[in-house]
């Protein structure tokens, strides 16, 4: 999936209510899990109230997330 600019977005679901950054948590956790990283190493950057939100990951290439979700749309 890709966004108007063309940029790789992932879609995902959490069962966590979005109240009290309960969501964004939980999203945090569940892509560190997928990616084997340590929760720390993620920060959500923008879109703390809003559906699409921006999440920097510390020390992680290109091939670290192609194999944890497959190689980026063309």
């Amino acid at each position: 999936m890709v966004d108007a600019a063309g940029r790789a977005l992932l879609k995902l679901r959490v069962a966590a209510a979005a109240a009290d950054g309960q969501a964004n948590a939980a999203v945090l956790a569940l892509l560190a899990k997928a990616l084997g990283a340590p929760k720390s190493s993620l920060t959500l950057v923008s879109g703390q109230t809003a559906r699409v939100k921006l999440i920097e990951i510390e020390g992680l290439t290109v091939a670290d997330l192609a194999r944890a979700f497959g190689d980026p749309p063309a």
